[in-house]
């Protein structure tokens, strides 16, 4: 889910190419749940090998990691890891949400109406634990590194562009400028041509980068304002205020300035009392929890046999398209390697 900072966002569309000599720090779970949800036949059935076994997020991961790669894109996967426990509420609401979009998209299904079937399956997107490691041992092979978060990847990610080891978050979220990400960047898993749900039309779907100084600037706040305005309309750690949304929310914050002028404010306009603290939702942006970063990250040295044996021997992807592939990755790697001398990509 999120917090919906959408309104407020200043956005800027800009190209693959845009990144390339980059490193962005991928929030996995974000891109993975993205494949899940989008790589499936017309009905809403995810794509599966021949056992029955889930396959769209390695499908999603191994060719639009080429294609980031191609552009000269230096991804790192960072990894979630055990949920703070103020996201129980989340993670059962969210439970609640898939329970019920699978009901919609089995009705859907029995009454023949193929496209609204399709929408519901798209919610009903689970991440086994099996999936996550098997996604890691992709990654290895295709000489791709990764991190694994000790809570929130988009915390560790957050913190990685803030010590300068990657020039941006990637997520679909705007939970890493919470976190203080000095960069955030939508949309690199999901580029390209996309039909409207319900409608006969398609839109183009392009990246586009948020600056977190320019948007601060743009609504005349500071960092903590921003994490306050997350706060009242809703995070991942804490429900928001009803009937406050974005707009509603930068004027509090303008007008009342600190944390406990809000919490006083909300309580007596909106007769709210929030579930949790909020200066401990508040701590956990400020001062996101991560793991040591390494002293270097490498790309490259990918195994050709690992990466035919996940994909095509076990899980049944085509031969031929995976081999052509594995090839474009190799020019790649080739390519960019003969750069290094001149202190390019790598």
């Amino acid at each position: 889910m999120g917090v919906d900072l959408g309104e407020l966002a200043t956005r800027r569309v800009i190209s693959l190419e845009a990144l390339s000599g980059k490193i962005i720090a991928v929030d996995a779970f974000n891109v993975l749940y993205q494949f899940l949800a989008s790589i499936r036949q017309e009905d809403g059935t995810p794509l599966m090998d021949f056992k029955g076994n889930i396959t769209a997020h390695l499908s999603g991961l191994f060719y639009r990691s080429a294609k980031l790669l191609e552009n000269g894109i230096k991804p790192i996967y960072v990894f979630d890891g055990k949920p703070h426990e103020f996201k129980e509420a989340t993670n059962i609401e969210r439970a609640s949400i898939k329970k019920e979009a699978f009901e919609k998209w089995q009705r859907a299904l029995e009454e023949e109406r193929i496209e609204e079937a399709r929408m519901y399956a798209q919610a009903t997107s689970r991440l086994s634990q099996e999936m996550v490691e098997e996604s890691k041992e992709l990654l290895d092979a295709m000489g791709i590194p990764w991190m694994q978060a000790p809570s929130e990847g988009e915390a560790q990610a957050a913190i990685m562009t803030k010590e300068g080891r990657a020039y941006a978050v990637a997520s679909q979220d705007y939970d890493a400028l919470l976190f203080g990400a000095p960069v955030l960047v939508r949309n690199i898993s999901i580029t390209g041509r996309r039909k409207v749900p319900r409608q006969d039309r398609y839109v183009m779907i392009e990246p586009e980068e948020i600056n977190l100084k320019e948007m601060l600037s743009n609504l005349g706040i500071g960092q903590e304002q921003l994490i306050i305005i997350g706060i009242l309309i809703g995070t991942d750690f804490n429900e928001g205020v009803k009937g406050v949304g974005p707009k509603t929310a930068l004027k509090i914050v303008k007008e009342k300035k600190t944390l406990d002028e809000v919490v006083g404010y909300v309580k007596k306009k909106y007769d709210y009392d929030f579930e949790v603290d909020p200066k401990d939702v508040m701590e956990i942006f400020l001062n996101p929890k991560g793991n040591p970063l390494p002293e270097r990250f490498e790309w490259g040295g990918f195994d050709e046999g690992k990466i035919i044996e996940i994909l095509v021997e076990r899980h049944d992807f085509s031969d031929e398209r995976v081999r052509k592939t594995i090839e474009e990755l190799k020019k790649t790697f080739k390519e960019k390697g003969e750069q290094r001398s001149l202190g390019q990509w790598f």
